[in-house]
């Protein structure tokens, strides 16, 4: 057993939020994908001929926002083994080593939301429909108060 100092996952996870990770953007921050996922067809399928159900798989997945990273980083043999795995996980006869493995595919690929915060990234917020001047509009997220917003302005020369 492994003792003493960080480990990968160990601690609270990563805030997008959080000062820290808003002043790191430029040197390794968040990802922002697209809502809208991946516009381009799915790549051509890297193992031997897949299954329906994998092929049904495999458009679903890179149809999704997360695939825009994995296109960046070449990871087409990483997703079509976690589609392999999981068309066998979801067999009644599954043995639960399988699925154990699809668990650790979805937090790598970042498709769960401990995934998401490990990789660093986030989904952009979905556009609204289009406003009648054609502009689309994007739906904003609550302001959080600040330190600031406490504070009381008082007109001098007063209260004494």
């Amino acid at each position: 057993m492994a003792r003493g100092g960080a480990r990968a996952v160990s601690g609270p996870p990563p805030d997008p939020r959080s000062l820290r990770s808003t002043k790191s953007m430029d040197k390794g921050g968040w990802r922002t994908l697209p809502a809208e996922g991946r516009q381009a067809a799915a790549p051509e399928w890297p193992l031997t001929s897949p299954a329906d159900r994998e092929a049904d798989l495999w458009e679903e997945l890179w149809a999704k926002p997360q695939a825009v990273a994995w296109a960046d980083m070449g990871q087409e043999l990483e997703v079509a083994l976690f589609v392999r795995t999981l068309a066998e996980a979801e067999r009644p006869d599954a043995r639960v080593d399988v699925k154990k493995m699809v668990r650790s595919y979805l937090d790598s690929l970042g498709l769960s939301v401990a995934g998401m915060n490990r990789n660093r990234w986030k989904i952009a917020p979905a556009l609204e429909e289009a406003e009648p001047g054609g502009q689309a509009a994007t739906v904003e997220a609550p302001r959080r108060p600040s330190a600031r917003d406490r504070f009381k302005v008082v007109p001098s020369g007063e209260g004494a």
